[in-house]
């Protein structure tokens, strides 16, 4: 990735915190759930950015915080330069053109009372996107794009298979020729045959329409496959970002290691790294001090309980790699397994 080129979205000390009516027994004094706790990112044009890590993380806040579905308790979205956190609704609603989303559920973010081409088309409605005329021929167009016969337009949700619901959605968000595809865990819900199919859509479309993807997913295999750049979450905080080569290869963080070793081997002779993770994922209710992974970690000292770790690069780490850990240099592998040195 070339850095030199102006990023498409910016987010600077992202956070969203969603407060709670009364205590829990087992989290007195809690007064807030920290689902995003102070994120930067950046997306370039014509990139493919992943978001990985463990289910409660902030994956798919992040995703609705960006194209401002929900409101940021703090922080800063810019698109092309111009902020969304503070824009009024109705300009919002302008700019939203720019920015769509394809979500998990391809049955359940299909109204089922909605024939595919109302489905499709209520995008250009909405935004007032030609007439009645254009619409319809615009959804025909769109259905053959996604690879699903113009003919199926009479159809409803329930008359298809789950991939083809998901073409659907893909085809819904497309209609209005965005820059930029959040792609929230679009997979996720179906079969791993269909998966490919999907994805290697998604790859087409990209390619062919000069596509800006972010593509949230906890399955590592999918995003080593679709994305370019990726950004490792836990706990609402960012601990790793590099390029996908890096982040496989070279990852810097002992929960990005960790993360990578739960990706079933190949081979049963294939030796595993020694990353063992300690205990649950604490509560965002009340993340611990410091490092929130060091209450896991197995390498971690007392600093990494007193000091939050900053993400930076080290002399090993090749440009735009960077993590957040105390220990990055004192970390290393040797035949295979990783010790503290």
């Amino acid at each position: 990735m070339n850095f030199l080129i102006k990023p498409l979205l910016e987010v600077k000390d992202l956070k969203k915190h969603f407060e709670i009516e009364n205590d829990l027994p087992w989290e007195k004094g809690a007064k807030s759930v920290k689902a995003v706790d102070g994120i930067d990112l950046n997306v370039y044009p014509g990139e493919t950015l992943g978001i990985v890590g463990e289910s409660g993380c902030g994956k798919s806040t992040v995703a609705r915080l960006i194209n401002q579905l929900i409101k940021p308790t703090k922080g800063k979205v810019s698109f092309n330069n111009e902020d969304f956190t503070d824009m009024k609704t109705r300009e919002l609603r302008k700019k939203r053109k720019s920015i769509q989303m394809i979500f998990q559920d391809p049955f359940a973010s299909l109204d089922p009372r909605m024939s595919v081409e109302e489905l499709i088309s209520e995008p250009l409605k909405i935004h007032n996107v030609g007439n009645k005329e254009s619409r319809k021929k615009k959804t025909k167009e769109m259905l053959e794009i996604v690879g699903l016969n113009k003919n199926f337009a009479n159809r409803h949700p329930h008359e298809f298979s789950g991939g083809q619901r998901q073409r659907i959605n893909i085809a819904r968000a497309l209609v209005l020729d965005p820059e930029l595809i959040i792609c929230d865990e679009p997979v996720s819900a179906l079969d791993v045959s269909v998966q490919a199919q999907i994805i290697n859509l998604l790859k087409e479309l990209q390619s062919r329409l000069s596509l800006t993807l972010i593509f949230i997913s906890h399955d590592l295999n999918v995003v080593r496959y679709m994305c370019k750049r990726v950004v490792v979450m836990y706990l609402g905080k960012i601990v790793e970002v590099g390029s996908y080569k890096d982040i496989y290869s070279n990852s810097s963080h002992p929960y990005t290691q960790a993360l990578l070793e739960s990706i079933p081997k190949e081979s049963p002779f294939e030796k595993k790294q020694n990353v063992e993770l300690q205990g649950s994922i604490p509560s965002p209710l009340n993340p611990p001090t410091g490092c929130r992974f060091h209450t896991r970690c197995p390498f971690a000292t007392e600093v990494c309980k007193k000091k939050e770790p900053v993400l930076r690069t080290t002399e090993k780490m090749l440009e735009g790699h960077i993590a957040a850990c105390h220990h990055i240099e004192q970390i290393k592998k040797e035949d295979n397994n990783l010790v503290y040195k």
